[in-house]
């Protein structure tokens, strides 16, 4: 048994905010109330940049509601960052810590963030001071290795699902004025948000129609021949693209990468995808097409969320304080999926080295052999993250009277 280690606990949040990132944080303040080691829990304002800055919250004076509402409450309570530390910061990280005597450090965030979690841990043990950091996994973006998945995929991936679901029904309302729609999702270098749309369709009519993930290039000459094939046979069509779809070359498709919004980990926003197809639809094509951008909406909304999702955010979180006052540091919880035909997850730990700025993308047998839709193994795989089932629209059977003039 590890010895017991007396001080405080920081807690942090960083990169994209998603709607279960506060239950992770709630869990790891539940847990840490239960150790009499830990003897201050504080909450960093924007991350290590707050820890820089000493901008710490004290989170045991939050009313124990205020903790509760937090679990279903979206965005980062703390705020978030996106913030590559110098040599220099480091030290001072540990300089705050000392003056704090911060001996347990939780930081909650995707790749970037274990990358800055293991350089702390590793520069603390260089120098000897005992500090135990653990990483707690967040990513919509679903890119994380080693874990099953992410927290914070679950509720995004029903937001897609069902917002897909009523852009079909928007588009086959409308198909004599906007016969083609294409909804633009989030989705750094990994397909997993696009690709969780195909959940709620039931048959060949329903939306998405299309899919097109970044794991496989888009060739422009497929992609309208797909189009026009779907549009001619149903007389509309709907498809999903990520925001950072490019061509078998790896040139950005349509898009203009944005040097002004480069962030300090090199992530440069890319922009216009969903509009440059539409315009090339409109011109080759000659037929009207709309884009949907759901945006920040889709990490954020605290209208569509995965009871799943935030219940296995709020154990991470748990199990990362668990950990730490047991002596484990420089690791991060990931999730792991038992076998089983009923889903089950539990945690396990991984070096935070390697989940370090390193990317999961989608595999080969969960990618459709045309490169434009899903297979039923990634339906299988991603249907449990969401949170039970989606909510079924009603189609009118259509049962037309008989012309008595004829056709016009």
């Amino acid at each position: 048994m590890a010895d017991v280690l007396k001080g405080t606990l920081v807690v942090g949040q960083s990169g994209g905010i998603t709607a279960a990132i506060n239950s992770s944080l709630i869990g790891v303040v539940h847990e840490a109330m239960q150790h009499a080691e830990i003897d201050g829990i504080y909450g960093a304002v924007h991350g290590v940049e707050g820890i820089l800055a000493e901008r710490f919250i004290d989170l045991r004076r939050e009313s124990r509601r205020t903790l509760q509402r937090l679990v279903s409450t979206p965005s980062a309570c703390l705020g978030a960052c996106r913030y590559k530390l110098s040599d220099a910061d480091y030290r001072r990280i540990l300089d705050v810590f000392k003056a704090h005597n911060v001996r347990y450090f939780v930081y909650i965030g995707g790749n970037d963030s274990a990358d800055t979690s293991h350089k702390i841990a590793k520069l603390a043990q260089e120098v000897g001071y005992d500090l135990r950091v653990m990483g707690v996994p967040k990513t919509i973006d679903n890119d994380l290795p080693i874990t099953d998945h992410c927290p914070g995929y679950g509720s995004a991936a029903r937001f897609i699902a069902i917002s897909t679901m009523d852009a079909g029904l928007d588009t086959e309302g409308m198909r004599l004025v906007d016969p083609i729609k294409i909804v633009e999702t989030m989705g750094r270098n990994a397909g997993w948000l696009a690709a969780a749309s195909a959940l709620g369709k039931r048959d060949e009519v329903e939306a998405p129609h299309l899919i097109y993930m970044p794991e496989r290039g888009l060739d422009v000459d497929r992609f309208l021949a797909d189009v026009e094939g779907v549009y001619r046979r149903l007389g509309y069509a709907v498809i999903v693209v990520t925001e950072t779809i490019r061509d078998p070359k790896g040139v950005p498709v349509g898009q203009i990468e944005d040097d002004l919004f480069t962030d300090s980990f090199g992530h440069k926003r890319l922009t216009g995808a969903g509009q440059f197809l539409c315009n090339l639809i409109s011109r080759k094509l000659k037929v009207k097409a709309r884009w949907d951008k759901p945006g920040t909406l889709q990490r954020a909304s605290s209208a569509i969320v995965s009871r799943v999702d935030l219940e296995e955010a709020y154990m991470v979180g748990r199990d990362a304080v668990r950990h730490a006052t047991a002596g484990t540091s420089d690791r991060i919880v990931v999730l792991v999926r038992e076998n089983g035909p009923k889903y089950r997850c539990t945690t396990g730990l991984a070096p935070l080295e390697a989940i370090a700025n390193t990317e999961k993308r989608l595999p080969d047998d969960y990618i459709a052999p045309a490169g434009n839709f899903v297979t039923d193994a990634f339906v299988q795989y991603a249907r449990p993250l969401i949170g039970g089932p989606l909510r079924r629209h009603a189609r009118l059977k259509r049962y037309f009277v008989a012309s008595l003039l004829g056709s016009m």
